[in-house]
């Protein structure tokens, strides 16, 4: 099943597995380490985000290692530029009423 990458991120848990790969590769033994859920909980975490894109793996002798994707993350950060546009357009629209409304009171 192909998975969106919002509904990825959309999880807790994923999103702290991504902020640890943010700094560096890691195996899933070593990210199952900050969490209290178990290897198997983290795995499927890890596979999600793997069918998004998010993460690559990449074989290192008996250990996979994974890390960010940024590329993917681009499009989460294209995303939010957009809805942040829209509203600091309606902010604006507010702070234009309100001063307007001052003026007319005065």
């Amino acid at each position: 099943m192909r998975r969106d990458v919002f509904q990825a991120i959309a999880d807790p848990t994923r999103r702290a597995i991504i902020t640890l790969l943010a700094l560096h590769a890691m195996t899933p033994n070593a990210i199952a380490e900050h969490f209290q859920s178990t290897r198997q909980a983290v795995s499927k975490h890890l596979r999600i985000l793997t069918e998004c894109e998010l993460l690559h793996q990449e074989p290192q002798g008996r250990e996979i290692f994974y890390s960010l994707h940024m590329d993917k993350m681009k499009e989460i950060d294209i995303w939010m530029e957009q809805v942040r546009k829209i509203w600091e357009s309606r902010f604006s629209q507010l702070d234009d009423l309100l001063e307007e409304m001052k003026k007319g009171q005065l």
